[in-house]
């Protein structure tokens, strides 16, 4: 069977019944029909929970199934006693329709129900979309009405956005039309996954944490070079009203019963790739164990939530999960990439590593065999994982290899760069000691964005490099550990209400295109409201 045939013959447990094994009671959760429901009252625990977070090698273009082995492994881990709560970040729109698919896990590892997550779901990713293009239309407004702040219409920064890939919209000519239409200047859109609203939904502590941080984004420059910010234009309120339900944590289900707090969607390739802080310490007050992922491989996803995440949110990882798979590993020429990113996680982030192999219906023993002995040589612990095809039987070697590791506390966490070191050194520090560059170049405009940066205060903040996800330097044609490049930074860009300085490296875009076939060419409906062709 395919995953949506899967999905859509399991057995849904009502969700009053997942909320009751958290120990929520009735006036802490509110319903989304049968099998969905909002946290409207977060927990407080004396004894916080261990926290498992899922990284992976660098992967291919099919994905290595990070999602799928998170969930796997919530499953498994109950399976063996633990009281485990999974921690998913949403899907958005764009891979969905584009070429990934969606990211509710595979085969007999899913967060279900499958298809509403993967499409509207509670309608998270509309109202940031809302509340960021309400700031647009503000700031477009303010011009109409005259300007009184002076925003120089070159220097503003804010873009429009949508969930959706669509690459027409990368780079426009808005307000034309004659006066009645605005003031003409250049915009563009990004993927909702992309814009600072959803970094700060998912870096936000509560309601209040979240209208300052709204009013503390950066729009723009005045004509005389001042700031420009979200509270000038008085919308910081109502963009926090429009995101208001948005911030509570959503509840569901694995295929097996197991609780799933799914919250926030931003991609680690032009974001910070993590759910949102106030799910990940839901589940830490309500679970023995909580397991979480960030997005593609180790060098992205995992380097933004040790050095953005957890030195914002206190969070402290007792292990870090590799998923492997025998193609990445062929694909990229063998061991090295697997290595480098081991290497990582246990010199660079402090964190004891395991390896979990992914394992597909075409890999051979000896194929399997390579990917063990890698590990071997490199003295970290690998465990062969197939819960694609048998749910959370197939994770329970990989959680009881974890398990020893969530007995003692979690280790010091360590981070790749001290908050007091300058933004160029802090890219720096990350292209030389994560990625193996032999450093960064800058462009003039990087260098002199970093310098008007500093000076307005923001030096002290975390770096976000938004690059490829296929390789460890900005070049994706560049295979398995490479040596002796350099990571090209052309723009530097400040989320003053997340936290932190995104620096874009190399091609990146933060509005993907569609394939040349789309997925969604294969996704339907029938006459009795059945949704097909979903992955």
């Amino acid at each position: 069977m395919t995953d949506i045939d899967i999905a859509q013959n399991a057995k849904l447990r009502p969700i009053s019944e997942i909320a009751a094994v958290l120990g929520l009671t009735e006036d802490q959760w509110e319903p989304y029909g049968r099998y969905k429901a909002k946290i409207t009252e977060l927990p407080k625990a004396n004894k916080q929970g261990r926290l498992i977070l899922v990284s992976a090698v660098s992967p291919t273009k099919y994905g290595e199934g990070k999602t799928t082995v998170s969930v796997g492994l919530a499953d498994g881990l109950r399976r063996l006693g633990k009281k485990a709560v999974l921690c998913l970040r949403e899907p958005s729109l764009g891979p969905v329709f584009g070429m990934k698919g969606g990211a509710a896990g595979g085969g007999y590892a899913q967060v279900v129900p499958m298809e509403d997550i993967n499409l509207h779901f509670t309608g998270d990713l509309h109202a940031i979309s809302a509340a960021n293009n309400l700031l647009s239309a503000a700031i477009d407004n303010h011009l109409q009405q005259g300007n009184p702040l002076g925003i120089d219409t070159r220097r503003i920064t804010w873009q429009r956005c949508m969930d959706m890939n669509d690459r027409a919209l990368r780079q426009l000519t808005a307000g034309l039309g004659g006066t009645a239409n605005g003031v003409p200047r250049e915009e563009g859109f990004q993927i909702t996954a992309a814009s600072e609203v959803m970094a700060v939904l998912c870096m936000s502590a509560d309601i209040a944490d979240c209208k300052e941080r709204l009013g503390n984004i950066l729009i723009g420059y005045t004509r005389k070079g001042d700031p420009a910010r979200c509270a000038d234009l008085k919308v910081e309120g109502a963009m926090a009203a429009l995101l208001k339900d948005a911030l509570k944590p959503n509840l569901v289900q694995t295929l097996e019963g197991t609780p799933a707090l799914i919250h926030g969607g931003p991609f680690a390739n032009i974001a910070h790739g993590c759910n949102s802080l106030i799910a990940t310490r839901t589940a830490l007050a309500l679970g023995e164990v909580a397991v979480t992922e960030a997005g593609f491989g180790a060098d992205l996803g995992a380097e933004k939530f040790i050095d953005i995440k957890c030195r914002a949110g206190g969070l402290r990882p007792s292990v870090c999960v590799i998923v492997a798979t025998v193609r990445a590993f062929k694909h990229h020429g063998g061991a090295d990439n697997l290595l480098a990113h081991i290497e990582n996680v246990r010199e660079r982030y402090g964190l004891p590593a395991v390896v979990a192999l992914n394992r597909f219906h075409t890999d051979t023993d000896e194929d399997l065999e390579a990917v063990a002995a890698a590990c071997r040589s490199a003295r970290t612990p690998c465990a062969v994982y197939e819960g694609f095809s048998r749910g959370g039987a197939g994770a329970e070697a990989l959680a009881r290899e974890l398990l020893p590791l969530l007995e003692d506390d979690p280790p010091e966490l360590k981070t790749v760069y001290p908050p007091d070191l300058g933004l160029l050194e802090k890219l720096n520090a990350v292209a030389t000691n994560i990625y193996g560059a032999d450093g960064c170049d800058f462009s003039p405009a990087a260098e002199k964005q970093a310098i008007k940066l500093e000076e307005l205060g923001y030096g002290n903040l975390p770096v976000c490099i938004a690059k490829t996800q296929t390789s460890f330097s900005d070049d994706p044609k560049k295979l398995g550990s490479p040596k002796g490049f350099r990571v090209q930074i052309g723009e530097l860009r400040v989320s003053a209400g997340a936290g932190f300085v995104v620096a874009k490296a190399g091609d990146i875009m933060t509005m993907p295109g569609l394939p040349k076939t789309p997925a969604y060419e294969n996704i339907g409906i029938d006459e009795n409201g059945k949704i097909t062709g979903l992955f």
